[in-house]
């Protein structure tokens, strides 16, 4: 593969072997590398990769970077995909294709505490390109990205228009704040109105409050879960 282009204060490193992209970021974050590194895996049946930031706003302001890098997906594979092709994103991190689900969001941060300022914080997503399976009938809730119309979508130049894209949205939050991305995101939600389960929790979509928390009406009340929950730990 040729080197690829990513934007002004971004640069890219390729992971090889079996090694997963957002766990590469994690440890290298960890040991203090520089913000703005895209580590990245692109295979012939699935392609991820992962952002490493720097936030210097406390964690539950810094968690807005994941809706940003799902908006910057959404952004990049829209202009690449034929017209038809349709992206969402879903809350909790899935991204639907043409109604399917075909690959995830990921978070992780150095800290856990919504008050704190995260030394590190990393973005990452995957995708699948091509079926897992022999029948993609026995699994209608799965798809992959080739067999959604996009066979002429080029891995590399997906990856790099994400990096392109995510890095747009970000110049605008730090510009203009979470509302730009709150209104782009909100037009991309998979959900909103539906009923859905949250851990213990099921009710009403209703949408995110400005910190991106869902918020989620029952026959009681309406609860707040803040998007930290959807942290992973190492």
């Amino acid at each position: 593969m040729s080197a690829l282009s990513f934007p002004p204060m971004m640069s890219g490193q390729e992971v090889s072997g079996a090694d997963d992209p957002f766990s590469v970021a994690c440890v290298k974050a960890t040991m203090g590398c520089d913000a703005g590194m895209v580590f990245y895996r692109i295979d012939a049946d699935r392609m991820s990769a992962a952002l490493v930031f720097a936030p210097e706003v406390p964690l539950a302001d810094a968690m807005a970077m994941l809706p940003t890098c799902g908006v910057g997906f959404q952004n990049a594979l829209g202009a690449l995909a034929p017209p038809e092709v349709s992206v969402h994103l879903e809350w909790t991190g899935p991204i639907r294709v043409n109604g399917a689900r075909c690959g995830r969001l990921r978070v992780m941060a150095s800290t856990e505490d919504p008050q704190a300022t995260p030394d590190w914080l990393v973005v990452g997503f995957e995708l699948t390109l091509m079926p897992l399976g022999d029948d993609p009938g026995l699994t209608p809730d799965d798809t992959a990205l080739f067999s959604e119309g996009c066979a002429d979508v080029s891995p590399p130049l997906l990856l790099e228009a994400w990096a392109r894209h995510t890095y747009n949205w970000i110049a605008r939050w730090e510009d203009e704040g979470t509302k730009p991305v709150h209104a782009e995101w909100r037009g991309l939600a998979h959900g909103i109105g539906e009923e859905t389960t949250q851990g213990d929790l099921t009710g009403t979509f209703l949408g995110v409050d400005e910190q991106f928390g869902m918020l989620l009406r029952d026959t009681e009340t309406t609860h707040l879960i803040p998007l930290t929950t959807l942290l992973e730990t190492p």
